[in-house]
């Protein structure tokens, strides 16, 4: 699917691309889970699925907080308070350690409590607010949204059928 250019391609992007990537989550063995064997968000790192899907929920935690801050009339420090976009890398190190207690099961649960948050965010704003309104620098609330939620759940699937593919091989 193209970048969603309203409410609605919205909604259907998050809800399709984050139904195929569950879908090759939930068969994954609960101990493969936690096996560092996939390739990492930083140069040179691996990461386990638990730390892709850590790394998803804290990234759908943080557009649920910058929509909050936004609301109250403040600006929010993107990409987080104490964070630079250029240390992306360390923001997903403290995603993997925000969330390393969860179980298999767990985990899942809590990335689907978030997307449903989102959902509900995304359905209960305008197409005003999600497509004509910039929301940070020159990127509308809608734009922002998806680069944080159906965008990198594509990119974790891809990760994830190319790791399963590797452990067949084996």
């Amino acid at each position: 699917m193209a970048i969603p250019r309203d409410k609605t391609e919205l909604l259907t992007d998050i809800r399709t691309s984050y139904k195929k990537l569950k879908d090759d989550l939930v068969d994954i063995h609960s101990k493969s889970f936690f096996i560092k064997e996939l390739v990492g968000h930083s140069k040179n790192t691996q990461m386990s699925a638990a730390n892709l899907v850590a790394y998803l929920i804290g990234w759908g935690e943080l557009v649920l907080k910058w929509n909050l801050i936004i609301k109250s009339g403040s600006q929010p420090n993107f990409p987080d308070d104490g964070y630079k976009w250029t240390e992306l890398g360390l923001l997903a190190q403290r995603f993997y350690s925000d969330y390393e207690g969860l179980g298999f099961e767990e985990s899942l649960k809590k990335m689907e409590e978030v997307v449903h948050s989102i959902l509900d965010l995304v359905e209960n704003s305008s197409n005003e607010d999600l497509y004509e309104t910039n929301w940070y620098k020159n990127y509308t609330m809608g734009r922002m949204i998806q680069l944080n939620t159906s965008s990198p759940y594509k990119n974790a699937r891809r990760r994830v059928r190319k790791w399963k593919r590797t452990k067949k091989n084996n």
